[in-house]
């Protein structure tokens, strides 16, 4: 599994995903909130399985040298 999420990508993914999880917990929001799993999740990991199929990525390529 290549990482296909670069860093201000991964960051916003995990911020997203913790508020919404939080205001679901706390019942601000409907049980949708906890759908903030997913960004979450993929934030920590690096990687999107949506970002293939699209031919998508925001994680900054790697020079050969």
């Amino acid at each position: 599994m290549k990482s296909n999420v670069g860093s201000l990508d991964r960051i916003a993914r995990i911020v997203v995903g913790v508020v919404l999880i939080a205001l679901a917990a706390t019942q601000v929001i409907g049980w949708w909130g906890w759908l903030g799993a997913i960004p979450l999740i993929t934030g920590l990991i690096g990687f999107c399985p949506l970002y293939p199929i699209l031919g998508l990525s925001t994680c900054p390529l790697k020079k050969r040298q």
